[in-house]
């Protein structure tokens, strides 16, 4: 469901964004093809100016794996097979989305001007799955699961789209950039209000990558995540101890060390260009020990 919501909020913003073509001048469709999709070049650039399609391939598409359909439709699997360990409100929601991405007509109302509307429906049962998951769930083990997700997700998203936004400009960050230039990554992870809040100096490149990187008060940003993970990993270790599990928790807590002392006014292009692939990497191989550890996944 994180993933959703995160796909929902890109697409989304995207779509609104590339209306206002004066400011943010030609923008196409092929970044967000990149990311949720595995279009070769080939069909991303074929693709990247149809609108049309794009979102059907984003939000229909069953062929596309991390569509919305195939995503929500996974959700309320995973769901039903937990049905015992989560509320009855919980699986109501997921039911509720799964249903209106299954709806007739959703492919013809992406065909027209309701794009942006069916885009916000989705987001808001996406939000009110969330708040019912907060205020519904007893805070045991399956509560920590459920977070391990959701905030492990949550990380891979902030670093994917971070990196595609400092890819743009060639991971220079001396190049003058004005605000207005990273909306596009700000509001794709709700936080322009907050960085017109707390940021003041002209450093825009900078500031931006503080705020998803190391702003601790950030619910997107990369710390706030791992700090979050990390609580709840020792939760669900803590009822499920042994050698294995405490050297998930080292390895994890060497992952979130990195990041927590590293000095944002040192980074350079080509250390955040390593930093975003191999913090990625990391982050996908701990993920996939927790599978195998805990759930005996391949």
């Amino acid at each position: 469901m994180e993933r959703a919501d995160g796909l929902l909020r890109v697409a989304s913003t995207h779509y609104t964004l590339s209306m206002d073509k004066d400011v943010n001048g030609k923008m196409t469709w092929q970044p967000l093809l990149e990311l949720f999709t595995k279009a070769t070049p080939e069909q991303a650039r074929a693709l990247e100016d149809d609108t049309e399609g794009v979102l059907k391939r984003l939000l229909t598409d069953t062929d596309n794996t991390n569509s919305l359909r195939v995503i929500v439709s996974r959700a309320r699997e995973n769901a039903r097979g937990v049905q015992d360990h989560i509320t009855k409100e919980v699986w109501e929601a997921v039911n509720s989305i799964y249903h209106l991405a299954e709806g007739k007509g959703l492919e013809d109302q992406l065909s027209s001007y309701g794009a942006l509307n069916v885009m916000e429906q989705f987001a808001r049962h996406c939000v009110l799955y969330t708040g019912i998951t907060d205020i519904t769930m007893p805070r045991g083990l399956g509560w920590s699961f459920m977070n391990l997700g959701k905030y492990l997700e949550r990380s891979l998203e902030t670093l994917a789209l971070t990196d595609k936004q400092f890819q743009l400009i060639g991971y220079d960050m001396d190049e003058a950039k004005d605000i207005v230039q990273w909306r596009y990554l700000l509001y794709s992870l709700s936080g322009y209000e907050l960085h017109l809040k707390t940021y003041r100096s002209p450093h825009y490149n900078l500031n931006v990558l503080h705020q998803v990187l190391f702003n601790e008060y950030f619910p997107h940003s990369l710390i706030y995540s791992l700090t979050r993970l990390e609580r709840h990993l020792k939760n669900v270790v803590k009822e499920n101890r042994s050698a294995d599990s405490d050297a998930l928790v080292r390895s994890f807590g060497r992952l979130h060390s990195r990041l927590r002392y590293m000095d944002p006014e040192s980074i350079n292009g080509r250390i955040l260009q390593e930093f975003f692939m191999d913090f990625r990497t990391e982050l996908l191989q701990f993920g996939k020990r927790l599978s195998q550890h805990f759930f005996s996944y391949s």
